[in-house]
Formats: structure tokens, sequence, C-alpha cells
């Protein structure tokens, strides 16, 4: 087993990461850190940054690049990250991608992989409306593509009550996808020239995306290895 993997994954709001991510905890025992539940906790908080995350986030809008720098780095010195991580939802901007360059150097760390997973923009738009959670263990749904076995009952935990994120509605939906492009989207270039990017097809089922990412990481390790 690979002793530390440390992988970016990216794409639009919606593409899939944080599904992914999940799946590569499983599979690599790697640590998921989810930047969007990282600032959604810190939003829960009645201080001045709390409050002001809790704006930014209701409006579809990124928290700053010095607030989510910090959070990462403190996050990735934590005991549970020494076999690896997954970054999911950082970096958000190019500034945010050179700052975790020059993190991992001076922790001694490289990373090893940027995945970007690809999904148009109108897949995206029903992938995000269509999703709720239970209210009780989290557990994720979809309205079309990942139903309750019984319906109304959660699969996990057997709870009756779901909910959906307040900022999962087609204005803020719009918005984050419009911060995306101007925001975002330069990281994939720069991920490109550091010869890290691998490209993902993001358009199929759950299991398929997955398949491509856990092939792409198996050859990275095969090749670590030799």
């Amino acid at each position: 087993m690979h002793d530390s993997l440390k992988i970016v994954l990216t794409g639009a709001p919606g593409c899939g990461k944080g599904t992914q991510a999940r799946i590569l905890r499983e599979k690599f025992g790697l640590c998921h850190l989810s930047t969007g539940e990282m600032l959604r906790a810190y939003a829960k908080e009645n201080t001045p940054l709390g409050r002001a995350l809790k704006v930014a986030l209701d409006k579809g809008e990124f928290a700053t690049d010095e607030m989510i720098v910090e959070m990462v780095s403190q996050r990735i010195e934590q005991k549970d990250c020494e076999k690896g991580f997954i970054l999911d939802g950082f970096q958000r901007t190019l500034p945010q991608a050179e700052a975790l360059e020059k993190i991992l150097k001076e922790k001694k760390l490289n990373l090893d992989a940027a995945i970007e997973i690809q999904v148009p923009d109108e897949i995206i738009m029903e992938r995000i409306l269509g999703r709720y959670t239970c209210a009780s263990c989290g557990e994720g749904y979809h309205d079309k593509n990942l139903q309750p076995k019984i319906y109304g009952v959660c699969d996990k935990c057997g709870g009756t009550e779901f909910v959906r994120r307040a900022d999962d509605n087609r204005q803020t939906v719009k918005n984050r996808l419009i911060n995306y492009r101007a925001l975002t989207y330069p990281t994939i270039p720069y991920f490109e020239k550091l010869g890290l990017l691998h490209c993902v097809d993001g358009t199929g089922s759950i299991e398929a995306t997955a398949k491509k990412i856990a092939e792409i990481l198996d050859m990275i390790i095969t090749a670590e290895k030799k």
C-alpha cells in the first residue's frame, strides 16, 4: 500500500468531487479534506469569521484565500493526514494553488496528482438542484440519481427527515458556476504545467468515474514503486 498519497480533486461545483473523495477514502485509506464542510462548520459559529462566511456562502461566493489557506495548512498537519489526503474543493483560486505548493514545500511534502472531473454545466445544474441529505446522519441522496431504497427512509440510519442546502438553488448555482470559470479554472493549466493534471469524464455513473480515478492513482503508485 502506498503510504502517503496526496491528491487534489478539482472541477466545477456539483461535478461529484465529494462523492469520489469518499470512495477514495475507503479504497486508499486517505483523509478526505472537504473545504466546503470545514467552511460550513465555521459558518455555523457565531463569530465575526463565522458570520462573514455565512453571508458569502449564502450568496454563492467564496471565502478569502488567506482564510482558507490557513485553515488547510493547519488541517494537513493533523495525525489523520499522515497516510495521505484528498483535498476536495481546495484550491478555488490560482493564488490558493500557488500557496498550496508553498505550504507543502515547507512541510517537505509533494502533491501526487490533481484530478479534474469534467461535467457540462447543464448536467451540473440538474445534479445540484436534485440533491438532499438525511437530517440525522448526513447520508446524501438525489431526486433522480440516488433515492433511498424505501421512499422517505434513510438507508443508513432509518431517519425520516431530509434537508436540502439553502444554497442549492438555481440562481446561487449559476453564480457558483460563473465564479468557478472566473476564479478556479485558471488552476487547471497551472497543475498541467506542473505535470500533475489528470482529466476524467464525470458524466457517467459514480462507479464508472470512480474506476477511472482509481486507475490513475494505481498507475501513479506503480510508477513510484519502480
